[in-house]
């Protein structure tokens, strides 16, 4: 999930979000300053009840920001490397790149999760505990009670077992344990998730049809997260079993030819778009730097009339937004970062030095490779 809006480092891991939070953030404002905190506290003014529901909705990410970090800096203790975390319509991702090394690693990376939503829980109901002794305001001690539910259940939630929620990975753990194998266990966990979804689907229509309210559409909202979800998932666990043993230096295209970052468009469409048959071109600095990547699709955008006022960086993915990879990194490691900004590209590194480039027409010659090779194995690719 991309970010929008980068809020900082914690831990050091980069954390931000998704612009979705704000309709997430304002549905949970507006539900509690106009539902549960004036039904179960009556008699104070608006003010009073939308201070409370900013109050909570803003805890209650900062839940969900302590739940995905559990996630991340268990992941970094086994091996794993984070890229971020990003928060969003449907609550968080911490970002790994690549896979847990065994079943054991797996398990703790998605147990951790639910395990803080239920600490986060638990303290929350003591805080609550804590305030109603002290007798503060009745809508403070429901502010925390709320708190406490909604981490417990977004705990028990997680705690489905069906990908892509953390029970789906704690399902694929065990059954990794127990067969040895790695995709199998991801594709079946991926199929709980589509089942799962289904099941969601279908109780939200029978409460949209028979119960008052948007409970029904909300959940087959979720519903259909978790299917589109769940399908990406088991095509990706299909892929990597295809791809497995694979590595980037397979696939990649030697010595691409760059472009100066300083150039016109008309300038890079005359001196490189046209002379050469590629359609992607890293672009460097003067000293020789990567300074971005550069697409035809990117500079189509451009009108004609601008052609030379514009220059080739100003259109260019920078490079910081570059998947960059090693030669023998995997490539279903690699994969996954292969979006957005980029075009689908990943520039291949090594010493310091630029030595290839991948796009997707690399990695799909690699799948028919492999299902002229084995074509029971991927014919579903």
């Amino acid at each position: 999930m991309r970010e929008h809006i980068r809020l900082g480092r914690v831990a050091g891991i980069d954390v931000g979000i998704n612009w979705s939070v704000l309709a997430i953030f304002l549905l949970i404002t507006v539900g509690l300053a106009a539902g549960r905190f004036p039904l179960l506290v009556p008699g104070l003014g608006l003010v009073a009840y939308l201070t409370a529901g900013l109050v909570a909705g803003l805890i209650f990410f900062l839940s969900l920001l302590a739940h995905e970090l559990a996630h991340a800096l268990v992941a970094q203790r086994n091996g794993v490397e984070v890229e971020g975390i990003t928060l969003w319509l449907f609550g968080g991702v911490a970002r790994l790149k690549g896979d847990a090394p065994d079943p054991g690693a797996e398990l703790r990376i998605s147990g951790v999760g639910p395990l803080a939503s239920l600490a986060l829980g638990g303290l929350f109901f003591v805080v609550r505990a804590v305030s109603a002794a002290l007798d503060l305001h009745p809508l403070v001690v429901d502010v925390f009670t709320w708190l406490a539910l909604v981490n417990v259940v977004l705990a028990v939630f997680n705690l489905v077992p069906a990908a892509p929620l953390d029970g789906g990975r704690i399902l694929r753990a065990i059954l990794w344990n127990r067969r040895g194998d790695r995709t199998g266990s991801a594709i079946t966990a991926a199929r709980a998730g589509k089942g799962f979804g289904w099941l969601l689907v279908v109780v939200g229509l029978v409460f949209l049809l028979l119960v008052p309210g948007l409970s029904g559409l909300w959940l087959m909202l979720v519903g259909w997260f978790l299917i589109a979800a769940a399908s990406s998932e088991e095509q990706q666990a299909e892929l990597s079993g295809v791809l497995a043993g694979v590595t980037v230096r397979d696939v990649m295209s030697e010595r691409p030819t760059t472009a100066p970052a300083s150039i016109s468009v008309q300038q890079f469409l005359d001196g490189y778009v046209f002379p050469y048959r590629y359609s992607t071109f890293p672009l460097t600095e003067d000293d020789g730097t990567l300074a971005g990547l550069v697409s035809l699709k990117r500079v189509k955008e451009v009108p004609a009339e601008d052609r030379w006022r514009v220059a080739a960086r100003d259109v260019a993915c920078p490079i910081d937004d570059v998947p960059i990879a090693a030669p023998d990194d995997r490539v279903v490691d690699l994969l996954p970062r292969m979006a957005d900004c980029a075009d689908g590209r990943a520039l291949v590194v090594e010493g310091g030095r630029l030595v290839g480039i991948v796009s997707p027409t690399d990695v799909m010659r690699q799948v028919d490779l492999a299902e002229l090779r084995h074509p029971a194995r991927s014919h579903h690719l």
